[in-house]
């Protein structure tokens, strides 16, 4: 059975597969990288926080100072420095280390980045906390979430038995209201939400979150 303890253990072991797979739905994708660098500036130190293989932070390196990007899965670290050395890229620093207590100086960075990454985190409130400190004052936290509660209902018989054979990592269910919320009781004001899937629902919500 998958344990949380064994959250970095399914990581790494899907990591190859992960970084071969296409991402279903590229338009959405390319939607939500461009609003994110509407946000962005060139002076901007950035952190992002479960980074997977890397692609987004390689994609937003060229246009911030730099960015700091992390993932619990040290062979998905691995495989995101690969990357970074093939496209010579050298304003972005892969690090391994836990989502739930991201490192850091207080006010360190300018923004924070979370994509695919909240609903597999069960200590929200704590992590969203930390992620406060991290941010300067009129900083942003910017994520992009799948809302499991607003997909089918079948995928709360589906997940925990897919967890039961290794198939599955530990989730959250939560709607977009909410995550909303735990994100401004988190110190954050909600300036953007939004949705970017190209398809003709989209259970995944954008949020741009400034710290007053």
């Amino acid at each position: 059975m998958l344990r949380k303890t064994d959250t970095a253990h399914f990581w790494d072991g899907v990591a190859r597969k992960y970084a071969r797979d296409r991402i279903k739905d590229m338009a959405g994708y390319e939607r939500t990288i461009e609003r994110t660098q509407e946000f962005l500036r060139r002076s901007d130190t950035v952190l992002e926080i479960g980074c997977g293989t890397g692609t987004t932070a390689l994609k937003l390196a060229p246009l911030v100072s730099s960015i700091v990007a992390n993932d619990v899965s040290s062979e998905m670290i691995a495989i995101a420095r690969e990357k970074a050395g093939s496209e010579s890229c050298r304003n972005v620093t892969f690090e391994a280390g836990k989502a739930e207590q991201p490192e850091g100086g207080i006010e360190a960075y300018d923004a924070v980045l979370a994509f695919n990454l909240l609903h597999l985190i069960t200590g929200r409130p704590s992590m969203l906390a930390r992620i406060r400190d991290l941010v300067k004052p009129g900083g942003l936290f910017i994520s992009k979430t799948p809302c499991l509660s607003e997909m089918n209902p079948m995928i709360r018989v589906a997940v925990p038995a897919m967890r039961l054979i290794g198939k599955a990592p530990v989730v959250s269910f939560f709607s977009a209201s909410e995550i909303e919320a735990e994100i401004a009781s988190a110190g954050f004001q909600i300036e953007v939400t939004e949705r970017h899937g190209s398809g003709r629902k989209d259970p995944r919500i954008f949020i741009v979150a400034r710290r007053p």
